[in-house]
């Protein structure tokens, strides 16, 4: 979330630059473009650690853990006792 939050601070200081914002037009351009390369940072290590694929894994099980429960629901089990067979 916050790589997202670096994004969109990147993008309104670099357009407000452009643009002409008299309350940007002092910050050099290497600052208004230091929000992009922090969020490259975050994602390089992200992905190093090994955060984005234990999300995606969550993501996943969250995924499947909703089919399963709308699947019984659908059956009309409900949220029965798991394992038991009649």
């Amino acid at each position: 979330m916050s790589r997202m939050l670096w994004m969109m601070l990147g993008i309104v200081l670099g357009l407000g630059k452009v643009i002409g914002v008299s309350a940007l037009q002092g910050l050099d351009w290497p600052w208004a473009l230091a929000p992009f390369g922090l969020a490259a940072l975050q994602w390089a290590w992200s992905d190093r650690s090994g955060r984005t694929a234990r999300q995606a894994m969550d993501r996943e099980a969250a995924r499947r853990a909703a089919r399963q429960q709308q699947q019984r629901e659908a059956l009309g089990l409900g949220a029965g006792r798991r394992g038991r067979r009649d």
